[in-house]
């Protein structure tokens, strides 16, 4: 999982509150377990007409936004089914963070098993944020893990909290596989001991 320490990207406001994950990644993008390739399907149905044209007006279409790193987004976000192909590609797209007021609890456990960090903010703190993101290209965002700090283009700071273990997972890049490989000369030893037992 790649780490995350420091993020310095373009913000894209979604101004939706509710988006649930059928939204993020529609129920035909699932039969794959694959984690890549779904950015495509990234709200697609929102991005795209059933003929497969884009919506000038959605944020992710607008000149601005394509590459956006960062997004803003209105309450109760990821909420919905449980599909962790969510994050999958809310990642392959190119979405590293995502900020709002309150999330679905297990779109926001899977985020940090994706190496995406999800942060919640104010409701005020969150309109800022949104009128900062509204700048087009200029709404350029840093966030920084470890001074827990976003950092607006004209200067300002919000503060946020983060479970201690969280952090140090995604600033070491640790998912789970990661966390149990730590672990490798621990079970080793265990393993080698049980291996001289008589009813091994």
């Amino acid at each position: 999982m790649q780490p995350f320490t420091v993020l310095t990207g373009v913000a894209a406001p979604l101004r939706i509150i509710n988006v649930d994950t059928d939204m993020i990644i529609p129920k035909n993008y699932l039969k794959t377990i694959k984690r890549t390739g779904l950015g495509t399907g990234l709200f697609a149905e929102m991005r795209f007409t059933p003929e497969g044209a884009e919506i000038p007006e959605f944020v992710l279409n607008q000149p601005a936004y394509r590459k956006a790193q960062i997004l803003v987004a209105g309450d109760n976000f990821g909420c919905g089914s449980s599909r962790e192909h969510a994050p999958w590609a809310l990642l392959d797209y190119g979405i590293r963070c995502v900020i709002s007021t309150s999330f679905a609890d297990i779109f926001y456990n899977n985020c940090f098993k994706n190496g995406i960090l999800p942060i919640v903010v104010t409701p005020s703190e969150l309109e800022a944020l949104f009128e900062d993101a509204e700048r087009g290209a200029n709404a350029t965002i840093t966030v920084d893990l470890e001074s827990q700090e976003i950092r607006g283009p004209d200067g300002g700071v919000i503060r946020f909290e983060i479970d201690p273990f969280r952090k140090h997972c995604l600033m070491n890049g640790l998912d789970d596989i990661g966390l149990t490989l730590e672990k490798a000369p621990a079970i080793e030893t265990f393993e080698q001991k049980m291996a001289e037992r008589p009813w091994a």
